[in-house]
């Protein structure tokens, strides 16, 4: 259980960079496409609580700040999941919304399409069935609390001190990430009418509203208002390695500093969000996540900063982050 739930830290952060890259590079940060792409960013966030509050409750303890099991781009899904899909890092584009929609979805899905890979869902079902064969396991102990819904930012992070704690946590990553069996809403939303991810990020791929079917209302189709697709910054795919290992010219000075800068930061907001879980007294385990949660914030401006800066390809595409963790 402590290596599944280990995966699934590792899972909700990995789902993280990508996101956050589709939604940086969108130059209006007002427009209705960035607003859907950050409420699903806060709830990955609070999802990456959960499962570590999961994972603590049983008595491991998450690793995140290890650069021999962080997540690396492009790459696999960590957990088996959706082992099908390369996760890469990217501005937004449809090629990216595809991308997002694929890690989402579920194996089910209302809409006609589907992929028919272990989902998500799949792997969180396996966990709840071992919470609920074993708990015993749960102790309640170095769990990490965070109000967030207040702020209109993803859902709290709330101690698993029960069998009932663990199954709402599990239900509501699996829920808000790929709706129910019956409907494509988010069972557990931010705003009213709010939509599961993977109909949230299929809707930005087609460009269109979820509809009901007229022939069937318990079918959907993307076939209502048209949504356009805003003005991004040409963000270009990280290479395997990073921007000085992909074969490009190598960046200039000032461009390479940024690079290290942000990979700095991010390693940095890592270790703070580890060392929050170890902490031993409530005021070091608030103080260690609120410090994270800031070097996440300071990661966007030298981000888009860097989108700013064109490629020395002649592709058109400029610079984004690498989210590469170096150690201190």
């Amino acid at each position: 259980m402590k290596d599944a739930l280990q995966q699934a830290v590792m899972l909700e952060l990995s789902t993280l960079p990508p996101y956050l890259c589709a939604l940086w590079s969108i130059e209006d940060q007002e427009s209705d496409v960035a607003h859907a792409i950050r409420r699903v960013v806060f709830d990955e966030m609070s999802h990456l609580g959960l499962a570590g509050n999961l994972l603590t409750t049983i008595g491991g303890m998450p690793r995140l700040a290890d650069a021999r099991t962080a997540p690396k781009y492009p790459g696999p899904l960590p957990g088996g999941v959706r082992p099908d899909l390369t996760v890469f890092l990217s501005g937004l584009t449809r090629e990216s919304l595809d991308l997002f929609s694929r890690i989402e979805e579920p194996d089910d899905p209302v809409t006609v399409e589907s992929g028919g890979h272990t989902s998500i869902g799949a792997f969180y079902s396996a966990i709840g069935e071992a919470f609920r064969q074993h708990p015993e396991l749960i102790t309640g102990t170095q769990q990490i609390r965070r109000l967030m819904s207040h702020h209109g930012e993803g859902n709290d992070v709330l101690e698993i001190t029960s069998l009932a704690d663990a199954e709402k946590a599990i239900g509501i990553i699996k829920e808000q990430g790929e709706g129910t069996a019956a409907s494509p809403d988010n069972p557990h939303p931010g705003e009213q009418g709010e939509l599961a991810h993977f109909y949230v990020f299929r809707e930005l791929f087609h460009g269109r509203r979820l509809i009901r079917t007229s022939e069937n209302p318990d079918r959907w189709e993307f076939a209502g208002d048209a949504i356009p697709m805003p003005s991004a910054l040409p963000m270009g795919t990280v290479p395997a390695g990073g921007w000085e290992t992909g074969g490009l010219p190598a960046p200039d000075e000032e461009t390479r500093q940024r690079l290290v800068d942000v990979n700095l930061q991010y390693s940095e907001m890592l270790r703070f969000l580890e060392r929050a879980w170890q902490a031993t007294a409530t005021a070091d385990m608030q103080r260690n996540l609120s410090a994270a949660v800031t070097r996440m914030r300071l990661l966007v401006e030298p981000s888009q900063l860097l989108m700013q800066r064109a490629l020395p390809d002649g592709s058109g595409r400029t610079y984004g982050p690498e989210f590469r963790y170096v150690d201190p």
